[in-house]
């Protein structure tokens, strides 16, 4: 086995790797500081890397590596999350960006931009990993169940950065996309965020905005921010948001590339027309990581990237697809269900475990979510089933920011979309969902909300 390539070329070390309020930020600095970081870890332990500036996180991600130091990256920063993350036998410890952050007991190193530069040396040994090193360790979304651990070797890395540059780089029509200019809405830590905005800068060419803007206002300043060419890397949730906002015209970017979940084609049509640029989507997953992508108005089909191939296994009652190949050191199985047209090309029909049954009828919820989020004047949807009702009489629930639809509005538009046993007995109004930062929305969350906004409105009703 071989110590592996340095991370950069030494013609390399000038480029800019990352913007703080429209600042270029290069490869050597960056260089000189992650040195210096490095020599403020601890010698041994696994850095819990908890920093929201984005190049503060990669930061700490790259210092890790020199101490030979696994990264964890937890979906959020709770304290019963950071107890759960840690790994059997090691000792860790947390990175953050907030002096302030509750790290839930462990010791705690701040990063800072303000911390004293070191002196650059453009003579200073660039450092390697060995492609065995074990660098990072993401956890499942927990969408369906309880987060998982996910943990990357470095080669698994280096490789699903060159497909991911390769594909974008082929759907843009671009020969490259070296010198590309990111904002992003996700966090570093989720395993899209990591890869499509922290990695595509590290490993690919591209550099990011530090930030992570949420608001519209945010997106579009941080956008106006960076010199072409530039991209918006996004979720269907935040990008509904900015398209539907009241800004007027927006910055004009390169490419919005979207993940999560999948953008409905009118979505992908109207970001092209608001924003230039070609929309394009990742599909992927924590267990596997990126997976496929297309470009959204081109067609539903997607296409692996580089080496990635899939095959399909009978497994119980049913099928299981599988991926295996490039990036994804071991063959792993996808939680959806797909179409193959042939091993590198497919279409996804929804999650495996989504599927419902009523009335005889059998549906996703993927799918139902897709038809209540099309409908014009429905800002943000999702359906619930309840688990503990007698059976027979399950009945559908929908809840909706929609503060200009009625009820009825909403359910005679999915009258025209879906079947009528999966038309909703009950539109619930609400202000929000308990989406994660990435605009997810896990099974959980999804539950608990639903029993205690119907508890609130059954008891509202009681008291009138």
């Amino acid at each position: 086995m071989t110590a592996g390539d340095p991370l950069f070329a030494r013609s390399a070390l000038s480029r800019t790797l990352a913007w703080r309020d429209g600042r270029p930020i290069s490869v050597q600095r960056f260089l000189a500081q992650a040195a210096a970081l490095a020599e403020r870890l601890p010698a041994e332990g696994q850095p819990v890397n908890l920093c929201s500036d984005r190049y503060l996180f990669l930061l700490g991600f790259v210092a890790g590596l020199m101490r030979g130091q696994m990264s964890l990256l937890p979906p959020n920063a709770m304290p019963q999350t950071l107890r759960q993350v840690a790994q059997p036998g090691a000792t860790p410890y947390a990175l953050v960006d907030d002096a302030l952050q509750d790290t839930g007991g462990l010791l705690a190193i701040v990063l800072s931009h303000d911390d004293a530069a070191p002196a650059v040396d453009a003579a200073a040994p660039i450092p390697t990993f060995h492609p065995e090193l074990w660098s990072a360790c993401l956890l499942t979304s927990g969408s369906t169940g309880v987060p998982q651990p996910q943990q990357r070797r470095w080669r698994a890395l280096t490789l699903s950065i060159e497909a991911e540059r390769r594909s974008l780089a082929q759907l843009l029509g671009w020969p490259t996309i070296d010198g590309l200019n990111i904002v992003a809405t996700v966090p570093a830590q989720h395993s899209y965020g990591f890869e499509s905005s922290v990695l595509l800068g590290l490993l690919g060419g591209a550099a990011f905005d530090v930030g992570r803007p949420f608001y519209p206002a945010d997106i579009a300043e941080a956008l106006d921010r960076l010199p072409r060419p530039r991209a918006l890397v996004t979720t269907p949730v935040h990008l509904k948001a900015l398209l539907g906002s009241s800004l007027g015209a927006l910055p004009a970017v390169d490419m919005v590339l979207s993940a999560t979940a999948p953008l409905s084609p009118q979505m992908a049509q109207q970001a092209e027309q608001a924003l230039g640029g070609r929309t394009l989507e990742i599909y992927g997953c924590t267990e596997a990581g990126q997976v496929a992508a297309r470009r959204t108005t081109a067609g539903e089909v997607w296409t692996t990237l580089g080496d990635l191939r899939l095959h399909v296994e009978q497994a119980g009652d049913g099928e299981r697809f599988i991926v295996s190949g490039g990036h994804v050191l071991q063959p792993t199985p996808l939680a959806d269900l797909l179409e193959l047209i042939d091993p590198q090309r497919f279409r996804l029909l929804g999650r495996a475990n989504d599927l419902i049954h009523v009335a005889g009828k059998r549906s996703s919820l993927a799918h139902l979510n897709f038809h209540l989020n099309r409908i014009a004047g429905v800002q943000d949807g999702a359906f619930w089933l309840p688990d503990d009702v007698p059976e027979g009489v399950v009945r559908l629930v929908a809840f909706v920011v929609a503060p200009t639809l009625s009820a009825r509005q909403i359910t005679d538009a999915l009258r025209r979309e879906v079947e009528a046993a999966f038309v909703p007995r009950r539109v619930v109004h609400v202000d929000r969902l308990p989406r994660e930062a990435t605009g997810k929305l896990t099974t959980q969350r999804l539950r608990e909300f639903a029993l205690q906004t119907l508890a609130r409105l059954s008891a509202g009703a009681a008291r009138r």
